[in-house]
């Protein structure tokens, strides 16, 4: 079956760190461009991350140093790594391959004291 599945979310402090994941199954991440998103309440969903087949990783200034994208090509997954968090990353992030029109599940991230 193709599909993404997430895992990784949760509630953190400010300040902390959580690392999402997203397996993928029946097509390779190495061979697509690779994205994640997330979306606030009553916001618009925005672009957060993008990794290249060739590894370049591109990210929003908003989250630009603080947050890292990677894959890990034997287990097929790819993941955002999140530091320095802060009550504005609060969202539900996705990950997406657009060129198989896949997007994971979501999983709820809570940057909360």
């Amino acid at each position: 079956q193709v599909q993404l599945v997430e895992s990784g979310g949760g509630l953190v402090q400010p300040g902390g760190s959580l690392r999402l994941s997203c397996a993928a199954s029946g097509f390779s991440v190495s061979r697509h461009v690779c994205f994640w998103y997330r979306q606030a309440p009553g916001k618009e969903r925005e672009w957060v991350a993008q990794i290249t087949t060739g590894g370049d990783t591109y990210y929003a200034d908003s989250v630009k140093g603080r947050f890292t994208i990677s894959r890990d090509n034997a287990k097929n997954t790819l993941y955002l790594q999140m530091n320095t968090l802060n009550p504005e990353d609060t969202a539900v992030y996705y990950c997406n391959v657009p060129a198989r029109d896949l997007w994971g599940q979501g999983t709820q991230v809570t940057v909360s004291s």
